[in-house]
This record gives C-alpha cells, sequence and structure tokens, in this order.
C-alpha cells in the first residue's frame, strides 16, 4: 500500500526542521537529535511507581528504570532494550512506550541503559543487557515479578538486543525467557536487500544511517550471532515471538527473515507487517497513532504465553 498519510506527515514535519540524516552528523548532535523523539509520543501514562537504580553490569553499575503498574503482585515482567543503532537513544526516549506498555500489559518494565558505541563497541551493549536479564531473573521476589513470566522486548537495535540476549540464554542455559517481543529488529548487516535498496532515503532511516550505526558499533569486527542474530547457526528452541515490521524500512526484510528462520525452526511466530508504516513507530504513536495497536498487539501475544 501507500505510504500512510501520518507517516507523510510525520516525514514532512520532521523535513522541515531540515535536520539532517544521521551519518552526516556526530555521535553528539545525533544522540541530541534523537531526543527530540519524546516530543511524538504524548502524555505520560501515570503508572504505580517508576524508579531509576542501578544494577551490577559487566563493567561496572548499569542504570535501568523499572515501571509497576497497579495491581496484586507477582506481576510479570518485561526487560527492555531501547532503539537507536546502539548508538543513539536511551532510556528517557522510550520513557513513554515503557509506560504505556507497563500499563496495557499490567507488567513490571526494567529499561536498560546499556552502554553505547563508539565509546563502547560491540559486545558491550550485548554483555550489559545479558547481564541485567539475569539479574532481573535472580531477583524476582524484590521486584514483585513472577520469574516464570519473563519476556524480553525492544525495538530497532533494541529488538537485536532482545533477539541475542534470547539466543545467549538458550545456548547458556539460562536465565528462563518465556517470549521475545521484536518491534522492527535490526538482524544482519546486509545492505542490499530489496526492503534496504527501496526504502534507501527518504523513509526517516536511510541505508546510510543503518552503515554508520553498524560501523560504531562493530569497528573492524565481524558480525557474529550476538551481533547479527540472522547468521545464528540454529534458532530451535527459542521463545514464542512477537515480530513487527514496517512497510517503508530498511529493516523490514531482514526482520522477516528472521521470523522466517524462527518459525522454519519450530519456534511459535506472530508475524505483523504494518502497511504504510515507517522505521520507529514505536517511538511516534502520538504522530502516528494508526500504528498504536501495536500496542493491543503485544498484550494480545504475551497474554496467550502466560495464560
Amino acid at each position: 500500500m501507500p505510504l500512510h498519510p501520518e507517516a507523510q506527515h510525520l516525514l514532512a514535519a520532521l523535513a522541515e526542521e531540515n535536520v539532517p540524516p544521521f551519518e552526516e552528523m556526530t555521535v553528539e548532535d545525533a544522540r541530541a537529535s534523537a531526543k527530540g523523539f519524546a516530543e511524538l509520543q504524548g502524555d505520560p501514562v501515570e503508572l504505580a511507581s517508576v524508579v531509576d537504580r542501578t544494577i551490577p553490569g559487566p563493567a561496572g553499575d548499569v542504570p535501568v528504570r523499572i515501571y509497576t503498574p497497579e495491581g496484586d503482585g507477582p506481576l510479570p515482567v518485561i526487560v527492555y532494550f531501547h532503539g537507536g543503532g546502539w548508538v543513539i537513544g536511551d532510556i528517557e526516549v522510550s520513557d513513554k512506550p515503557c509506560r504505556q506498555l507497563a500499563a496495557a500489559a499490567g507488567a513490571v518494565i526494567v529499561s536498560v541503559e546499556y552502554r553505547l558505541a563508539p565509546e563502547h563497541r560491540y559486545p558491550a551493549a550485548f554483555e550489559d543487557c545479558y547481564a541485567a536479564t539475569a539479574w532481573v531473573a535472580g531477583h524476582a521476589d524484590e521486584l514483585g515479578v513472577d520469574a516464570s513470566k519473563l519476556a524480553v522486548s525492544g525495538d530497532s537495535a533494541g529488538g537485536n538486543l532482545a533477539a541475542v540476549v534470547a539466543l545467549a540464554a538458550h545456548n547458556q542455559g539460562g536465565p528462563a525467557i518465556s517470549a521475545q517481543v521484536l518491534l522492527y529488529p535490526v538482524t544482519n548487516p546486509d545492505f542490499n536487500t530489496e526492503s534496504y535498496l527501496s526504502n534507501a532515503d527518504g523513509y526517516l532511516l536511510t541505508r546510510g544511517s543503518m552503515q554508520w550505526f553498524w560501523a560504531h558499533y562493530l569497528g573492524d569486527q565481524d558480525a557474529d550471532q550476538y551481533a547479527a542474530p540472522l547468521r545464528a547457526e540454529s534458532l530451535e528452541g527459542l521463545p514464542p515471538t512477537y515480530l513487527a515490521t514496517a512497510e517503508f524500512d530498511p529493516l523490514r526484510d531482514e526482520g522477516e527473515s528472521y521470523g522466517k528462520r524462527l518459525a522454519d525452526s519450530g519456534v511459535s511466530v506472530t508475524s505483523a507487517r504494518f502497511d504504510g508504516m515507517v522505521h520507529g513507530f514505536f517511538w511516534t504513536l502520538a504522530a502516528t497513532p494508526s500504528a498504536s495497536h501495536v500496542v493491543d498487539d503485544i498484550v494480545a501475544f504475551l497474554r496467550g504465553v502466560w495464560n
């Protein structure tokens, strides 16, 4: 279908601001620019509590934000990893989406402020996210959550991190993850897929930006399975998966290829392509309300897994 009018309006508004693509910015300017997405998310949902703290990580303390909705515990728990190409983004930019998801799902969300590239290249972000997930599983009583209902989730690069945390947890025998929710995830640095070529420019995320992000994340390293999960030798035994993609997104094909490989490996997969939408819609739901049913989709999927 054609580009959705809401996405057209969003892209036109961003174009009026004359913001250059990320690959033409410094890292500092790109990070500052990303903070503007919070203005496209509406009002914050009130919850029973929102607490900032740090937890032990592999290279020092890792900041997290813990969102607790109303309800009697123990509650399900979602460990959430924000997007931003492993270079930009933070728990502030994903604050409103996490609040919305916590309230809708009736689940505690632990949002992780993992280390960013290029100051901390791969595998720093992956190691922080894996450690945070293991910490949540090990501190379920303290958090008032049910460790048997622990999901990992993320958007874009955060979807990549959720996928590789689930993969590592399976390969290494824990922590036990009941579900993964992957929103337009990064799964492989192949810049010549059909969606990369047809959506290379003009749809918010560009092909050049993704090349810039990957270069900052990997440096001169090759992408192994914990950087690019589509390259994993086996995906068998991974948890039930919800995977969303956007039609006008360079990452569409690699996300859908990952979903197909999961399904072919015997994993239960619920896939949804958001027609007419561009990358990043979980960060822009006030500007693209037609995509807001993604929250309902996630909640329905998780309830089907947990109940």
